[in-house]
């Protein structure tokens, strides 16, 4: 298969994502990466590596969407952007999926643009994984969209079962909607609206209202939100764990006791902070489109680019926007009926 990565987004362009890209080829046998960006910098930098030439191409793209640009006018402004040149190969079926570090709200407009949604499909969703204490938790939306229709959750948790089903390989994955409380009457009209949309459905596992207090604790196998909300949740998660590890270390090294006993709990310290790290878990996946985009992180290194690639060809391999296609054709059909 081929992916399309776009060597110029992201903060750590092009070095890391480059650096990644190799990994990747060094790791897999069945990737091709299309590199897209200015071929000058992409060739510099694949001058340091040793790799199958054969495995990696060069797509010439002058233009970068920088992180702070107006994402709707430089995705329409700049047609020979990276970014835009790498989901352009997706869609005229040169790449099986695209991976992207740059700037998100600019993959989001134009992934719809030129990937655009599939039949039935309200509105496309970004999805992530979290770590929980019995496995992993599938959230969305985190930023796709800011103001959502309980039409729009339902679309989410039917995308999100199926993200879990294909990434976790769970069977028939419980899906909770986050909200202040676990009663039926608790939230605003959007979560109430939701609930009640959600628990008559029969094609997911909805088992009610969860708490983001509960997220982490393996409640539940997806939680489906608004993008606004869902943002927050992630930010706010991502946050926390830094200060906890940063937290930690100060204080280790601050006390000669402590790095004593912190000697004794180095496998504990280590396995903590390895499911801590976000570049664990490669990209937040673009659902709901007719081709697969993935979003690695802005702040990605080499190894979360690494499995951000990797991330694509589990659902490129998976034929997941056909499965995706089934599904929502038999809830249209089961609505009509």
């Amino acid at each position: 298969m081929k992916i399309a990565l776009d060597a110029m987004g992201g903060d750590n362009a092009p070095l890391e994502i480059i650096k990644g890209a190799i990994f990747a080829i060094n790791e897999t046998d069945d990737i091709n990466l299309i590199l897209v960006g200015q071929k000058e910098k992409i060739e510099k930098e694949l001058e340091k590596y040793t790799y199958d030439k054969k495995r990696i191409e060069i797509k010439d793209a002058r233009e970068i969407i920088a992180m702070n640009e107006d994402p709707i006018i430089s995705v329409r402004a700049k047609k020979d952007a990276s970014m835009n040149v790498a989901l352009e190969l997706v869609k005229l079926g040169e790449a099986d999926a695209s991976v992207s570090a740059g700037n998100t709200g600019a993959l989001i407009t134009a992934s719809q643009l030129k990937l655009k949604r599939i039949k039935g499909v309200l509105r496309p969703a970004i999805a992530t994984v979290f770590p929980t204490k019995k496995g992993h938790v599938i959230i969305m939306d985190v930023g796709a969209n800011s103001d959502c229709r309980p039409e729009f959750l339902d679309h989410f948790a039917i995308l999100g079962s199926k993200y879990a089903e294909i990434a976790l390989g769970t069977t028939n994955p419980k899906v909770g909607l986050l909200n202040i409380g676990s009663e039926e009457g608790k939230g605003n009209e959007l979560t109430r609206e939701s609930f009640s949309i959600l628990s008559k459905q029969n094609h997911i596992n909805f088992i009610g209202n969860v708490e983001p207090h509960e997220i982490l604790n393996g409640l539940v196998d997806v939680v489906v939100t608004d993008g606004y909300t869902g943002n927050i949740v992630l930010k706010t998660t991502e946050g926390t764990a830094k200060f906890i590890i940063d937290f930690l270390k100060t204080e280790i090294n601050n006390s000669f006791i402590a790095k004593i006993g912190a000697l004794f709990l180095k496998g504990v310290f280590n396995k903590m902070k390895k499911k801590m790290d976000s570049s664990e878990y490669g990209g937040a996946m673009f659902l709901g489109l007719n081709h697969i985009s993935v979003k690695a992180h802005g702040s990605s290194d080499a190894k979360s680019i690494k499995n951000a690639i990797k991330v694509a060809s589990v659902f490129v391999k998976e034929n997941f926007v056909e499965k995706v296609k089934i599904e929502m054709n038999e809830l249209e059909n089961r609505e009509i009926n």
